[in-house]
Formats: structure tokens, sequence, C-alpha cells
């Protein structure tokens, strides 16, 4: 077994603990901290809940931007951190070095598989492209029918009302299917967006071999 399989099945074996309940929720978050002081505030929030409701946190390894506030909001609380980083950006600049766990791997695409593997839900923070694109990524996997784990915005201050007016518009010109909306939730408050994830019962969807009804 690889170094980074092995490190990634080894978090999973320490975290099990009551069968199916949840572990750990995947946080992706922008590396840069934006222009509006609430953005890290509600990052903070947010990591404070986890712990509160006996959640680790899953995200991309960074000490910088909302990536390192919700992290430290998490082990300030006691609470347990993996960090999910490729090689290239476990720079002594940008790597956190404090967490409970880090799993290195070889690039970006091995990164978020093993992300999404360790995760019982996923949230998006405020960030940029990057969050973005592993945003969307998680999305379609769960509309191709590879995970229906929840998936939720933190919609600090109306942040993604853009994305969530594109996915209706995309609805509406016939590019996304109705029924994808629901792949998604979003609440403007940590507590109110883990209540609807930890109740959600995500569609069911054909698997994406299924080529006729995708």
């Amino acid at each position: 077994m690889d170094k980074e399989k092995q490190m990634s099945a080894e978090s999973a074996d320490n975290t099990s603990e009551k069968g199916n309940s949840w572990r750990f929720v995947c946080v992706f978050a922008g590396s840069q901290v934006g222009s509006e002081a609430q953005y890290a505030e509600q990052a903070r929030q947010l990591g404070e809940l986890l712990v509160e409701n006996q959640l680790g946190l899953v995200y991309g390894g960074g000490s910088v931007g909302l990536m390192g506030e919700i992290a430290d909001a998490v082990l300030d609380s006691g609470g347990k951190v993996i960090g999910v980083i490729p090689k290239f950006l476990a720079t002594r600049e940008l790597l956190h070095t404090g967490l409970t766990d880090t799993i290195i791997t070889e690039d970006m695409h091995s990164r978020k598989a093993i992300m999404a593997e360790l995760a019982d839900a996923f949230i998006a923070l405020p960030g940029g492209l990057g969050t973005f694109e592993e945003l969307f990524e998680v999305i379609t996997w769960a509309q191709l029918g590879v995970h229906q784990k929840p998936i939720g915005l933190l919609n600090v201050a109306g942040f993604y009302d853009p994305v969530l007016n594109l996915i209706e518009h995309a609805i509406e010109l016939g590019f996304v299917k109705p029924e994808h909306r629901d792949l998604l939730e979003a609440a403007e408050s940590s507590g109110e967006l883990l209540k609807l994830l930890q109740s959600k019962k995500m569609p069911e969807l054909p698997k994406w071999s299924d080529l006729n009804t995708i």
C-alpha cells in the first residue's frame, strides 16, 4: 500500500466510532480571507459548530485564508482536522503544520478523491476558482450517482447568490434537470446549514452508465 493510501486508511480507521454516523465534514474554502470580516467569522463559527456536533474537519491542508481560519477554529475547540494537500503545495508558507493528520498526495486528483472518500458531507465556504471547481465536482459526482453525500453552501452575506442564480438559469434553458436542484442546500448561517444537511435525503439518481437518463 502506498503512503497516501495507507495514511487515508489509517485516518478513517482511527475515527470510526459509530457505524454509519457522520465522522467528518469536508469543507472547501478560499486561500484568501476575502474583503468582508464576516467571511472569516463565519468560517470560525462553522469550525466551532463542527466540534460541538462531534464532527471532524477534512479540508485542503492550508494554513492561509479561510482554510486556515476554519482549521484553527476546530483545533482550538479540541476537534480533529485532517488536511489533504498535494506535494507541490505542501510548502512551508502554505502547509498547516499543527493538524491532527496530514495526507500528502501526488497530485490534485488524488487529493480530491481522498477528501471525498473521508467525508460524510460537503460544505463550501466563500472562495475563489479552486473552491468553485471543488464544489461543482462533488455536485457532478452526485448528479452521476457516484455518491449520495449531502452538499451545502454557506451563503455568507449572499456570496453564493450568483452561483444559485446560474444554476436556476441553466435549469430554465434546459442544461440542468430540475431535480438536480435538490443536490444542493444553501443557508446563511452554519447552524441552519448543518441542520439542513443532517436531515437531507439525497435524491435517487441513475448511475452515470445509464446514458439515456442523464
